[in-house]
């Protein structure tokens, strides 16, 4: 089947030499077999609590790096594959939230990888990481209430043709593409530096794609290795 070609500006290149990453694309999704996620999850948690990867905290780092070549102040704003390893290590347990959420944060934990999931009926046009100009929209809660702003100059996003879609590069996904069980057409980012072995990352997208399949046995799911050493 047909898989999400992101486009990968150049720039991005300069910011992290080597990066890489997995495009998943789900198509005919129908999640009939939700408790496998939960599952996942404990044993991803409790995985960490063992170690986890021996290259998993230099990965962490090397996204630190790279976080701050752009502006962002990685102890405030880190990537979220180490925001959710320190919550899990914190509380010892991570809430669970929806199950195909769910499924791609357990693999997020277990490989110390970022891991975006969108429905991929509410992009519009081709998804774009990008360095932003500041003029971008970005939707957003506050106060309980729909707002939106714009990322800083500089910052790295993911964007589609209306806005941004993912705040400084993986941290914060805005609400319009917000993925859940109930989208039908999704679409996932697992995003690496050259810290992470190669075979890591095909693993970690593997574990992913077997999940998907046990949680919604009549779906379509194609998976493409984009990156700037691809192009």
């Amino acid at each position: 089947m047909p898989t999400v070609t992101p486009f990968i500006a150049p720039a991005i290149v300069e910011l992290a030499p080597g990066f890489r990453a997995l495009s998943i694309s789900v198509e005919n999704a129908c999640v009939t077999e939700s408790g496998l996620a939960a599952e996942v999850l404990r044993d991803a948690c409790q995985s960490l609590a063992a170690g986890g990867p021996a290259w998993a905290e230099a990965h962490l780092v090397a996204w630190a790096d790279v976080f701050r070549k752009f502006g962002a102040k990685p102890q405030r704003t880190p990537c979220s594959a180490e925001a959710l390893r320190k919550r899990v290590l914190r509380d010892g347990h991570l809430q669970s939230i929806d199950p195909v959420v769910d499924l791609y944060n357990a693999i997020s934990i277990q490989y110390a990888v970022p891991v975006g999931g969108e429905n991929l009926s509410a992009y519009v046009g081709t998804p774009r990481l990008v360095v932003a100009d500041g003029t971008e929209l970005f939707d957003t809660i506050k106060e309980g209430q729909p707002a939106h702003e714009s990322p800083e100059p500089g910052e790295v996003i993911w964007r589609d043709d209306v806005g941004v879609t993912c705040r400084r590069w993986n941290w914060r996904q805005g609400v319009r593409t917000r993925l859940s069980a109930e989208a039908r057409r999704m679409w996932f980012i697992l995003e690496s530096l050259p810290t992470m072995p190669l075979p890591a990352l095909h693993e970690a997208g593997e574990r992913l794609v077997e999940g998907l399949h046990l949680m919604m046995p009549d779906a379509s799911i194609g998976t493409k290795l984009v990156g700037i050493e691809t192009t």
